[in-house]
């Protein structure tokens, strides 16, 4: 019985902050609702050894249906389960068709490498973790190959008994200009803040707001507010 009301208690929290997504300020014309769905699968192999299978769907209000990502990766603990900071290697590939209201427009491919960190810091009851990644990327019929990083931070914290509640910042940073990455430098950043709670003992829901902020150098920047479902299921 208490265990039913920690979870009414989180999902509906969840449902508010869900309803932030839809509100678009009249005068930011450069703002776009959204919905994403995110279904991650993560495998312990033994030796330290990890792999993690996740699927992204993203819908707009202005684009529709706009992109199925999918990820794959193979990851090693460094030292001794990840060490003190819980610090993990993986290499992985991108497959990534994006859509305009559902009709195909380019396909995408990225290689990525990442260094995670499971247990960056511990302050209080707040546990902070973190990862840099490093992404090659191609789209077909494009020459050039474009260079990005992307350093995120998250932090968790306990709400009411296995609820937790989940702060995330991550910034996209050009590292090259070509035929399709012409920036340079920061090219957005994402704020997230959501609800995690367990539905079995292997598999959580999270449920929360994104922005994602698009820097656009003499122009108007774009601010994209997502609604965000994730299931994360762990073996």
């Amino acid at each position: 019985m208490q265990r039913n009301t920690f979870h009414a208690v989180a999902v509906g929290a969840a449902k508010a902050l869900l309803a932030l997504a839809s509100i678009t300020p009249a005068a930011a014309m450069a703002s776009d609702a959204q919905h994403w769905e995110i279904a991650t699968a993560t495998a312990n192999l033994g030796d330290g050894w990890r792999a993690s299978a996740e699927n992204i769907t993203r819908f707009s209000q202005t684009r529709g249906f706009y992109e199925l990502e999918q990820n794959l990766m193979l990851g090693h603990e460094i030292g001794d389960k990840g060490g003190p900071l819980g610090m993990v290697f993986y290499l992985g590939y991108t497959h990534d068709p994006q859509y305009a209201h559902g009709n195909f427009t380019i396909m995408e491919h990225r290689f990525r490498q990442q260094l995670s960190f499971d247990r960056l810091l511990t302050l209080g009851p707040v546990r902070i973790s973190g990862r840099m990644r490093v992404e090659q990327r191609w789209r077909e019929g494009i020459t050039g190959t474009a260079w990005r990083l992307r350093p995120y931070i998250k932090a968790t914290m306990p709400v009411v008994g296995k609820v937790m509640l989940v702060a995330a910042h991550e910034s996209f940073i050009d590292a090259n200009r070509n035929g399709f990455q012409r920036l340079g430098g920061e090219e957005r950043m994402r704020n997230s803040l959501g609800f995690n709670m367990p539905l079995n003992r292997r598999v959580n829901l999270e449920l929360g707001y994104l922005n994602q902020h698009g820097f656009v150098p003499g122009g108007k920047d774009t601010n994209d507010n997502a609604a965000t479902l994730e299931i994360k299921a762990n073996f």
